[in-house]
């Protein structure tokens, strides 16, 4: 579960809430006044800001991309889902086995794979092809994957983008409502004008929430693991590139470390295993 997003949003909600019920008291000190809340809810500024910006991303995406946004929440929340260190395990395993009984075997190996992109990997060299070929062909789908992946966070940036957009619509609304319906002939008419206008302004914030507190964050945690997936996909390729020319297992563990950060090298299991397999 991804404990930094669910933390990093329910804080600010939280943080955001108990500043708006922040106020002065009857004896002129700053206090907390809970029925204060009800100040920042609007139901027409709901609606607008909400409504539209839904809308839009409707118009502005098809109906394949759009049926996915249950998956991006998926893999928003699965954090574990992209292991380097076990994906480099799994390759020295298959080192290993090339070694003492070659490529074709292999084959059996590749079957029981559950990730597609590594048992495609696995079936190409089982199958003889070229090396350049099959580095083209495995580099040619992490491109066209990350371009899709992109293609999803980009739709949370739209979103990101229009909203505020909609919150200044919503004000100018409001503030459209509130001069026609301004009357300074009366004290009434004049008094009217500070709660007309803090209901315009609701509209403004309900725009900021949605672009810097939905949107943005769930757009960047896409990314990030797009990178997770790029960078086991990237080990992948070198690693049964490797295996391809007959690399020896030791080497290839060394080699495949690489792509980690050192205090990764330092304290993964990978390189443990590596010492007692090899």
């Amino acid at each position: 579960m991804n404990l930094t997003y669910i933390i990093g949003l329910v804080v600010s909600l939280a943080v955001m809430i108990v500043g708006m019920m922040f106020g002065t008291g009857s004896d002129g000190k700053m206090t907390l006044l809970p029925p204060q809340i009800i100040n920042f809810f609007d139901a027409s500024s709901v609606f607008i800001v909400i409504g539209c910006t839904v809308a839009i991303i409707v118009a502005s995406f098809p109906p394949s991309q759009l049926k996915a946004i249950p998956k991006h929440f998926k893999t928003l929340m699965n954090t574990k889902r992209y292991n380097p260190l076990s994906v480099i395990d799994e390759l020295v395993e298959l080192a290993q086995v090339a070694r003492k009984s070659g490529l074709l075997a292999l084959e059996e190996k590749g079957n029981q794979q559950s990730d597609p992109f590594f048992k495609q990997c696995i079936m190409l060299i089982v199958d003889n092809n070229e090396a350049d070929q099959v580095r083209e062909i495995m580099m040619n789908d992490i491109e066209q994957s990350s371009a899709r992946h992109e293609a999803a966070a980009g739709m949370y940036d739209k979103g990101s983008s229009i909203a505020p957009a909609f919150g200044m619509v919503g004000t100018l609304v409001g503030l459209i409502n509130m001069l026609k319906g301004m009357n300074m002939d009366s004290a009434e008419g004049a008094g009217n004008i500070g709660p007309a206008m803090g209901t315009a302004l609701i509209t403004t914030l309900y725009g900021c929430i949605l672009a810097h507190m939905i949107f943005g964050p769930i757009a960047n945690q896409l990314r990030q693991r797009d990178e997770e997936e790029t960078l086991c996909k990237l080990i992948i390729v070198e690693g049964i590139m490797s295996i391809q020319s007959g690399a020896n297992p030791k080497f290839l563990r060394e080699k495949l470390m690489t792509f980690m950060s050192q205090q990764q090298r330092d304290g993964g299991d990978g390189g443990k295993k590596g010492k007692k397999g090899e």
